[in-house]
């Protein structure tokens, strides 16, 4: 009977570690969706402003743009709760979809930019090779 204990065990961990890993990919999903969610209200925030400014008003009315701002605020708020539920789950901060800021993006003065594909390819672009 020993063998049917150990077996048992061995299923039950298996069991637990496949729920583990179930409920990390329910919460990766919600997390997924709620900076969807934020990405919705941003983007609604910027039509609204480039609309008014388009149309010659310079800015939405304070009604509309405090309705758009707080959707923002709230939005990023339950993202970030389940965030630390994820960090709680995994142990692990969720990566940030968040551009590098300007400075990083520009080239250091100095450099010269990284080559073209032709560049790279050497003597060896299609042209060359005979393709």
């Amino acid at each position: 009977m020993p063998i049917w204990d150990k077996l048992k065990t061995e299923l039950d961990r298996a069991g637990r570690v496949a729920q583990g890993a179930l409920d990390e990919g329910k919460l990766r999903l919600e997390v997924f969706r709620a900076r969807q969610l934020v990405d919705r209200a941003a983007q609604a925030l910027g039509y609204a402003v480039y609309r008014a400014r388009t149309a010659g008003d310079g800015a939405p009315d304070d009604a509309t743009l405090q309705r758009l701002v707080d959707a923002v605020r709230e939005r990023e708020g339950d993202l970030a709760a389940l965030e630390a539920r994820l960090h709680d789950l995994t142990g692990r901060v969720p990566p940030r979809d968040e551009p590098p800021p300007p400075e990083a993006a520009a080239e250091p003065s100095g450099t010269s930019p990284p080559p073209t594909t032709s560049d790279a390819m050497g003597d060896a672009s299609p042209d060359r090779v005979g393709l």
